[in-house]
């Protein structure tokens, strides 16, 4: 879903205003030939129904699968509005909306620039409080599928990391769901260090032929 998002964003970089509309459609064309790859069970239905309606989710999903936002936008006002386009499709309950803008704002600021310290006050004065560290819920931290306690523990993660390997290392090291903490991690760190070839080229080797042609385009 995060290809998806960004051959959303690619399709409507002429007309904004069509971003939702091509989410959709990025959406369900490219996630409905991978059925068994884990969607979670409303957005499975969402995926696979011929009149797509936001369901008031506030499942990490719409962080999981948001950065590309991140990366594209030229302003923070813009981050956010992209964000929200791409989320309310889905994702329409406030705490879901949420947890991808902050998300991609601590993208943006990442590509800008800011350094950690900076953007983790940023995330804290208006979207979570920081006041915790990995150390203090890894014993007690569990499976969860919600923003609201996914999306803090990740940009954690990030906030203590000092590589982007070592971010990586943070998010699975708490456990819980792990995929959606690595894969919201990971998008502001790589905003932030950058991705090592080696991992980079690990990671593409995973893609079949047509996702790997959306994820080059966006890079070009």
């Amino acid at each position: 879903m995060t290809i998806a998002v960004a051959d959303a964003l690619m399709k409507s970089k002429d007309n904004p205003d069509r971003l939702s509309e091509c989410a959709v459609q990025s959406m369900q064309s490219i996630g409905r030939p991978y059925p068994d790859c884990g969607y979670g069970g409303s957005f499975y239905h969402w995926i696979y129904s011929d009149n797509p309606q936001p369901y008031n989710s506030f499942g990490n999903g719409s962080a999981m699968r948001v950065s590309p936002c991140g990366f594209v936008a030229k302003s923070l006002d813009e981050a956010k509005a992209l964000s929200q386009a791409v989320t309310k499709i889905s994702h329409n309950h406030p705490e879901g909306i949420k947890g991808a803008e902050a998300t991609t704002v601590a993208i943006y600021l990442a590509r800008k620039g800011h350094r950690i310290e900076e953007i983790e006050k940023y995330i804290n004065d208006n979207y979570y409080s920081m006041n915790f560290t990995l150390d203090e819920i890894r014993d007690t931290y569990e499976f969860n599928e919600i923003c609201q306690d996914t999306v803090p523990q990740a940009l954690k993660a990030f906030f203590e990391s000092v590589s982007f390997e070592d971010a990586i290392r943070n998010a699975i090291s708490i456990g819980g769901d792990s995929d959606t903490l690595a894969a919201i991690t990971g998008g502001v760190a790589e905003a932030y260090y950058g991705v090592p070839e080696t991992i980079k080229e690990k990671a593409l080797s995973y893609l079949d032929k047509p996702l790997l042609e959306i994820v080059e385009r966006f890079y070009i």
